[in-house]
Order: C-alpha cells, then sequence, then structure tokens
C-alpha cells in the first residue's frame, strides 16, 4: 500500500472510530431578538475557486507579521478577492485565553488589526470581531490585546451575552442541533483566524478546531469525541477563507499555555481557502505532520478537503 492508499484508508478508519453560561458584558451595541431553530446551508461564506491563485499560501517575515499577511493575501489574489463593498465581515480570532499576546494562546492582535483594516479598505459596511471565550470574557480580548487593535482598525468587538446565540440544526451525528453564535451566521463574509498551537487532546488546533468558537452551550462535553466535533464543525463552517497565525507557536501546554518557554517564534502566516490543506501545513510548524492528526485526516476522507496541500497549488512567498 502505497503512502496515498494508506492514508485515504487510514482517514476513513479515523473517521469510523470516531462515530463508534454565564452573561459577558459588551463593547458595542447588538442585533436584538431571538429566532427558532434555522437551517443554515453550509458553504454560504465561500468564495469561488480561482484556477489561476493557490488555495494556500504561505508568507514568513521576522520584522513584521503585517507585512507576511500581506504578502500572503496578495498571493490569494488580495482581499477584494474576499470583500466586496457594502458587505458585513466577521472576523472570529482565537480569542479564548486571559493571556499576553507572547503567550501565544490567542491570535497576535496585530494581524486581526490589519484584517479588520484591510476588510474596511475593501469597503465592507462593517467588521465584526468575535469569539465565545473560555475565561472571562471582557479580560481576555482587552488583555489579548485583540480589543485595542481591532478598534484602533474601525471594527467593532462584540462579546458573546445569552440572547446571542440561535438554535441551529447542524446536522451531525454528535452536533445535530447547536446553540450557535448569531455574529458568524448573520454576515456576508467569515474569515477565520486561528492561531496555531498545541492542544493536549486533539494534538493541535488550528482552523478547524477553532470553529469551536461559534459555539455555546455545554462544548466541552465535545472533547469525548474531539475529532468527530471538528469534523462536523467543518462540515458546518465554511469560512471565506483562513487566516493561520503561525508568528508564536505554542509548542506545549495547550490549548492555554502560560509559559513563554513553550513558546517559539516562527514568523508565519498562511493564508487558505481550503481549510484542510491550511492545516495540513500548520500542523508542520509544531513538528507534526497530517499524518498523525487524526482530525485533519478525518476531514480529508470526508471530502472537506485535501491535506496533500501542494495539490491545492500551495504557494510560499518571501
Amino acid at each position: 500500500m502505497d503512502r496515498r492508499e494508506f492514508l485515504t484508508q487510514g482517514g476513513k478508519a479515523a473517521a469510523l472510530a470516531a462515530l463508534t453560561g454565564a452573561t459577558a458584558w459588551a463593547f458595542h451595541d447588538r442585533v436584538p431578538g431571538h429566532s427558532p431553530t434555522l437551517h443554515v446551508k453550509a458553504g454560504d461564506f465561500e468564495v469561488p475557486p480561482d484556477p489561476l491563485l493557490p488555495a494556500l499560501a504561505q508568507a514568513r517575515n521576522p520584522d513584521d507579521p503585517v507585512q507576511a499577511l500581506r504578502a500572503a493575501l496578495d498571493a490569494m489574489g488580495g482581499i477584494r478577492r474576499f470583500v466586496r463593498p457594502g458587505e458585513r465581515v466577521t472576523l472570529k480570532p482565537n480569542a479564548a485565553w486571559d493571556r499576553t499576546p507572547e503567550q501565544a494562546a490567542n491570535t497576535n492582535p496585530l494581524l486581526v488589526g490589519e484584517m479588520a483594516r484591510q476588510c474596511l479598505e475593501a469597503g465592507a459596511s462593517r467588521v465584526v470581531v468575535t469569539d465565545v471565550t473560555c475565561n472571562d470574557a471582557r479580560r481576555t480580548f482587552l488583555r489579548s490585546g485583540i480589543r485595542e487593535a481591532a478598534e484602533a482598525a474601525g471594527a467593532e468587538v462584540l462579546l458573546a451575552r445569552d440572547e446571542d446565540f440561535v438554535e441551529v440544526a447542524i446536522g451531525g451525528e454528535l452536533l445535530g442541533v447547536w446553540p450557535v453564535l448569531r455574529h458568524t451566521l448573520y454576515t456576508d463574509r467569515l474569515i477565520n483566524m486561528p492561531v496555531v498551537k498545541h492542544h493536549g487532546l486533539s494534538g493541535c488546533t488550528l482552523g478547524m478546531k477553532n470553529h469551536y468558537g461559534v459555539l455555546g452551550g455545554r462544548r466541552g462535553a465535545l472533547h469525548q469525541q474531539i475529532d468527530l466535533s471538528i469534523v462536523e464543525l467543518a462540515r458546518f463552517v465554511r469560512p471565506t477563507l483562513t487566516i493561520l497565525d503561525g508568528t508564536r507557536v505554542l509548542l506545549r501546554g495547550g490549548p492555554q499555555g502560560g509559559s513563554l518557554d513553550d513558546v517559539e517564534r516562527r514568523d508565519t502566516v498562511l493564508a487558505a481557502t481550503d481549510p484542510v490543506a491550511g492545516d495540513a501545513r500548520a500542523c508542520e510548524l509544531l513538528g507534526l505532520s497530517p499524518e498523525q492528526v487524526s482530525h485533519i485526516a478525518a476531514a480529508h476522507a470526508a471530502k472537506l478537503g485535501t491535506l496533500y496541500y501542494p495539490e491545492a497549488g500551495f504557494r510560499e512567498v518571501p
């Protein structure tokens, strides 16, 4: 059995094996009201593929992470490929933990601010930055630096309150009907902005795992079948673009981290329209191969993208 056959069969086996609070303070106004169970079509936020452009680009800049982001975006066709004038954009960073940027548990605030700025320059009518945090929401957005960077760029930071969730028919075996943050549903474009880091249960938390942050409810219970939950979320949440922050990488002690000894600089930003390819390349920044990460292999087997990222037109830029 060659590598491709092994990986395909292994991914199918992994998928088969997987089958066997409190109100937070808000920085801005929000959409009022409550909606009944929704049926949201997966892929609503995607852009059409362009055969002349890669589905994955990587840029590295040891001096300026903003320049790395700009280079990765340019390689993908530029921000105007993804955001049109008048559209509402939601940025979904990893903003889960009450940690400083240096501790690398959350997305680099410089990248969040720059992405908000680019979207507004492309003509977005509104840019919202939001996440369902694990620690206290106000402290997390303040200490991470994300609130300051986002608002300085002209974006609105919205913290999740009980009334901000709607019951959604996700349609999975594990994720049937589940509360989902309305700001990630009622938007024209959804840009996923995870940080690349270690995770004690899934091995790593990257783009697909970052979709946990759209969920309310008892999402901790999903960890009992974490690989299946990640794949079901990846089937449901099809973002416009995924920006993977590999500028500072938490190699151990994730997802919360804390010790600077566990953090190393990689100075890398990846942009992907194929979320599986993005995660497959990003996990290598942690010293992992895609074959070692069960949910990446299972997502590949479920045809949600490819982990053979060179086949996605992978482009590395200076």
